[in-house]
């Protein structure tokens, strides 16, 4: 019985060589860490749906706002 896997068993030790080397196996320690660093890289580069909102109904105003200044100057006269 001892023979069979002994004749295996550079193959196995190569195989896991192989997962730790490239980090097949992760850790939950080690996923949680890269899950944090994605979020923090995503929090700098867009925007949440509820920031955007805001900025669209600023844009909406401002719009409004120069739309009632192009009417004073121009359709007043």
């Amino acid at each position: 019985m001892d023979k069979e896997y002994m004749k295996y068993a550079p193959w196995i030790v190569v195989a896991l060589g192989f997962f730790f080397q490239y980090n097949i196996f992760v850790t939950p320690a080690k996923l949680e860490q890269t899950h944090r660093e994605i979020l923090s890289e995503v929090s700098l580069a867009y925007v949440t749906k509820s920031e955007y909102g805001n900025m669209k109904e600023q844009l909406n105003n401002i719009n409004i706002k120069i739309d009632k200044i192009y009417d004073k100057f121009f359709m007043g006269k």
